[in-house]
């Protein structure tokens, strides 16, 4: 089964290559990641986000989700010093570094209560998959019809923060001004909430990040600067390459 939806700005594909019906599971899907749309979008004036941050929403009332996926956002500031904040200046309360890969693997969770085994769900390029091996381009941050590596993911997920496909929207919050020295961070992990926020989290923070994003537990990292070096942990599951643990 091969599903495209646009939802939350981007297109988010499904494919799962298990024999049976999961047409009920892909509704599911997409029917989850439409509810959070429309529940965190800080562009929407009625979302819980949006109400939150005017005042209107007791914290009392906060929904468990949203708790959640506050609580996960003031863990990768705390972790990062203050670089990765969804509450800058001037600019309201944007969860959406963490809601988006939160969500994400939410639905493929949703995938794999519903049995399935084999499964590759990708949205905007952020890609949690199960039951590979499944190959995942890493697109050049300069070049956008070239791939830096492709890695070989078999359960796990692959994102990447960059500037090349929204330009300089990702701030520093310790100076609030676009983050620089680092042109794309990649990070495998095993879940999207863990790739999603630390590859976002360690370009925020700079030449700092590489370092920070290799790090983090179970996380392995593919990062390209301004100068052009590049830094890639050993464990990375480049395809066509023997595993470190081989």
């Amino acid at each position: 089964m091969h599903r495209v939806e646009h939802v939350m700005g981007f297109p988010v594909s499904l494919r799962v290559d298990d024999e049976g019906d999961f047409a009920d599971a892909a509704d599911a899907v997409f029917a989850w990641l439409r509810e959070v749309d429309t529940r965190f979008s800080p562009f929407r004036a009625d979302s819980e986000v949006s109400r939150l941050d005017r005042g209107e929403l007791p914290g009392s009332e906060v929904s468990p989700d949203l708790a959640e996926v506050l609580a996960l956002c003031e863990e990768y500031r705390l972790a990062t010093g203050g670089a990765f904040d969804v509450r800058l200046p001037g600019r309201g309360l944007d969860p959406c570094a963490v809601v988006k890969g939160w969500s994400v693997q939410r639905a493929a969770e949703l995938l794999s209560a519903a049995g399935a085994k084999r499964f590759c769900l990708n949205a905007g390029g952020d890609v949690v998959a199960a039951g590979g091996p499944w190959r995942v381009g890493v697109r050049h941050p300069e070049h956008a019809d070239q791939l830096c590596l492709v890695l070989e993911i078999t359960d796990g997920a692959v994102a990447t923060s960059g500037r090349y496909e929204r330009g300089d929207h990702i701030v520093d919050g310790r100076t609030g001004r676009p983050a620089t020295g680092l042109l794309s961070v990649t990070v495998v992990a095993p879940t999207l909430t863990e790739a999603d926020s630390a590859a976002t989290a360690a370009f925020a923070m700079g030449t700092d990040g590489a370092a920070w994003a290799a790090s983090r537990p179970g996380c392995e990292v593919f990062v390209v600067d301004t100068d052009r070096a590049v830094l890639r942990t050993a464990g990375l599951p480049v395809a066509g390459e023997p595993s470190a643990a081989a």
